[in-house]
């Protein structure tokens, strides 16, 4: 079973997305390596001798005596696009004896999205809902559909739609087309309700980049259609699960959960209906979060700094 830790510990405010001249000299450092007593101090006074603000910082131990230590670091350096490279160069040296795996990101470099959906819309458009607000830090490049269905919304918004139909048949011609749409223009793939299995070789080319939302509280009620298995069982409590999109079916590190209470009145639809209000918000924020640079995986886990 993946699962995800949250770290949330106080935060200081952040610049709007409009202030950008704030936003071109934030950057934003992550680190996972051995726990061990100076990682903190070490980084700190890097950052400091760089001329660095530090504005926000996260950490997380799995055990102060000899386990993996996380931090995230969010800082203010002027010229900092002009600077990374040599940043990067000098952080490299430090990073070695404490065997770090470390990360630099500035938070004016947009990520950009594809978005994949088939005919239920309501992820898709809370995303979209949420960029058009300046919730959701992103651009959002393209939408890939096997239907048509959603076209003409999409299109409203002026983002560029690409049916690419899926059969048995056609399916490793359909994944060449949309890895071709993919590849060399977004950073990170959303399935926001896309109701096709990728391949293997489709998921090794977005590492940790490809983001699924899953209609159910997992580990329970995988697969296809868990509302019916659900409504079967009597549930309690519904829910959804946003995780990375790995090899194996809804298997992958999860970033976020949420449930809604129901109880044995809720037909199948009624439970799809309140299904849907949680999917779209645990999708929203998992994307968020993800292109906010919060999350690591770390095996079958998530640290997620929120």
């Amino acid at each position: 079973m993946a699962l995800t830790i949250e770290v949330r510990p106080r935060r200081t405010p952040r610049p709007l997305e409009s202030d950008a001249e704030a936003l071109r000299n934030i950057g934003r450092l992550l680190i996972s390596c051995p726990d061990r007593p100076g990682i903190v101090a070490a980084v700190s006074t890097y950052l400091f001798r760089q001329g660095a603000n530090i504005t926000e910082s996260y950490q997380y131990a799995t055990d102060p005596m000899g386990g993996r230590f996380f931090l995230r670091v969010e800082f203010l350096l002027n010229d900092l696009e002009q600077r990374l490279v040599e940043l990067e160069q000098g952080f490299a040296e430090l990073a070695a004896p404490f065997r770090m795996e470390w990360h630099f990101a500035r938070a004016a470099q947009v990520k950009r999205l594809g978005i994949m959906v088939s005919k239920a819309g309501h992820a898709l458009l809370e995303l979209l809902w949420r960029r058009q607000a300046g919730d959701l830090r992103a651009e959002i490049s393209m939408v890939i559909s096997n239907h048509p269905d959603l076209q003409e919304s999409v299109r409203s918004w002026g983002i560029p739609y690409h049916h690419v139909p899926v059969t048995p048949e056609t399916r490793p011609e359909a994944e060449a087309r949309q890895l071709g749409l993919l590849v060399a223009n977004v950073d990170v793939v959303v399935l926001a309700r896309y109701m096709q299995i990728l391949s293997a070789g489709f998921v090794k080319r977005f590492p940790n980049q490809a983001i699924n939302i899953h209609h159910s509280f997992l580990p329970a009620f995988v697969g296809a259609n868990p509302y019916a298995a659900a409504a079967e069982r009597g549930v309690k409590l519904i829910g959804a699960t946003a995780h990375y999109v790995t090899e194996e079916l809804d298997a992958g590190p999860i970033i976020e959960q949420d449930v809604c209470r129901v109880d044995h009145r809720y037909s199948m639809e009624e439970l799809r209906r309140a299904g849907r209000y949680v999917e779209r918000e645990v999708l929203a924020r998992a994307v968020s979060w993800h292109v906010e640079d919060r999350v690591i995986v770390h095996g079958d886990k998530t640290i997620v700094f929120v």
